[in-house]
């Protein structure tokens, strides 16, 4: 054993063992009362103590009863009529302190026995925000760890999404940019994946079916590439997209020449293979939101219509879950319910959570923080932006750099931040049916207990990628 290793073990009171690659958990409540230790080494290390830290919480996570997984057979069987329409599964996109965000929504579940919720990020946000797929990973396994919740946990990639501009300039170095994210990605325990190649929908084209036609395909390519990456015994979920959003609402011909096209290149690409459990459509909303001259949003008026008709022709036709609602964190908390009552699949939020960090945080960070912006993301700020607004557009910016210093809040901070988040996620799981889900999937999900490999945590660096283009 190394000395590396000899000095994380002590950092949890030697409460593992580690033999080779073998790691076992001596004792279950004194790791997880010093868990965070290992989650700021995984956070902060520039070395191989990122790697091992994530590795340990990893491997004792499946031990523990802690065990990534996929929504897969749940969805599928919305879509057969056999699981409930009782719910709507919140997909939460964990920008800053991601681990003390997820104890936050480990403790909300837990006080209504829910399980079917996600946390996930998309290809834009691992960059601002300074988080690989292994670090975001590592965040959410500790923090159920923290809270002593067991049972599957399902993170997801979202928007893993092409440039439309990188793929005009090399559409097969853009598209294995993406594949090497999912192999990235996998290797984490991300077992849910959204494919996102909207981006190339080009409706300057005659019909419908020709404006989806590169859409279908490489979303069928890129599903293809998963399902044979995937790991032995787990079903990824995988996620389509008809088109961006903040433009036009989707319509049922969009759907049918989506899901028509993919379906003939599925069977081409990967016969016999499952294909999509869910379909992104527009109702309206853009990500982020629409913020006014005075840092206020824009009211949000979406067209609840198209996510119930679309979702029954994906389920009734397709065999999918039904429908996934993007945007939705700046919707009046009142409206939430209609997502259930319009039969969507899964609503993603990420803002608002955003929002409520630098709502909460210390006013002198936060002025830090702008201050940082003001010289690094000047670029961003637009001609007849007012503060509000630049601040607003530009902060997410500001995520990663302090990293660091978001850690080293005092707990005082740090416990006011999480009690605001807990009762936000409070009110979300009630207005979205989350109340005993945790039966349903226990009913529909079996959970595979994929070993972790050394070799995917301790590593050299990927380096960063340039998506201001893409969507969170």
């Amino acid at each position: 054993m190394s000395d590396l290793v000899k000095e994380l073990l002590k950092t949890v009171d030697n409460s593992l063992s580690v033999e080779g690659a073998n790691v076992k958990v001596l004792d279950a409540a004194k790791f997880r009362k010093n868990i965070c230790k290992l989650v700021e080494c995984s956070a902060l290390a520039s070395d191989s103590t990122a790697g091992w830290s994530r590795y340990l919480i990893r491997s004792a996570a499946l031990e523990l009863g802690v065990i990534p997984a996929s929504i897969h057979e749940l969805y599928l069987a919305r879509g057969r009529g056999e699981a409930p329409m009782t719910f709507t599964v919140p997909a939460f996109n964990l920008r800053a302190l991601s681990y003390h965000a997820a104890r936050a929504m480990f403790r909300s579940a837990k006080k209504i026995n829910a399980g079917a919720f996600i946390f996930e990020i998309a290809r834009s946000e691992i960059g601002y925000t300074g988080q690989r797929p292994a670090e975001y990973a590592t965040n959410i396994l500790a923090a159920a760890i923290s809270e002593g919740f067991v049972g599957p946990v399902f993170i997801q990639g979202d928007h893993f999404q092409i440039s439309a501009k990188k793929y005009m300039a090399d559409p097969q170095a853009e598209l294995q940019t993406v594949r090497d994210l999912s192999i990235e990605s996998i290797g984490a325990g991300f077992f849910n994946i959204d494919v996102d190649t909207s981006t190339l929908v080009d409706i300057n084209l005659p019909t419908v079916p020709e404006q989806q036609k590169l859409n279908c395909e490489l979303s069928a390519q890129l599903s293809a590439f998963i399902r044979e990456h995937e790991p032995q015994g787990v079903t990824i979920s995988i996620g389509g997209e008809i088109g961006e959003v903040g433009t036009n609402n989707s319509t049922e011909p969009e759907l049918r020449a989506y899901m028509d096209g993919y379906n003939v290149e599925m069977k081409k690409l990967a016969h016999g293979m499952p294909g999509l459990s869910k379909i992104s459509v527009l109702t309206g909303t853009s990500h982020g939101g629409t913020v006014l001259a005075d840092g206020s949003l824009a009211k949000v008026t979406i067209a609840f219509d198209v996510l119930r008709d679309l979702s029954r022709v994906a389920r009734k036709e397709y065999g999918m879950g039904g429908t996934v609602q993007h945007g939705a964190s700046t919707v009046a908390e009142e409206n939430f319910n209609k997502f259930v009552q319009n039969e969507a699949i899964e609503v993603h939020l990420a803002t608002n959570f955003m929002t409520m960090f630098f709502d909460n945080i210390p006013a002198d960070f936060k002025k830090e923080m702008y201050a940082w912006l003001d010289v690094n993301s000047a670029g961003d700020r637009k001609p007849g932006m007012t503060d509000e607004q630049f601040y607003y557009k530009a902060r997410k910016n500001a995520i990663g750099p302090f990293k660091a210093k978001s850690y080293a809040l005092p707990e005082a901070e740090l416990a006011k931040l999480g009690a605001a988040w807990e009762a936000q996620f409070d009110k979300l799981f009630n207005l979205l049916g989350m109340k005993d889900t945790k039966q349903v999937v226990d009913q529909f999900i079996t959970t595979v207990k994929v070993a972790p490999k050394l070799s995917n945590y301790v590593k050299d660096a990927v380096e960063s990628e340039d998506v201001s283009d893409l969507s969170d």
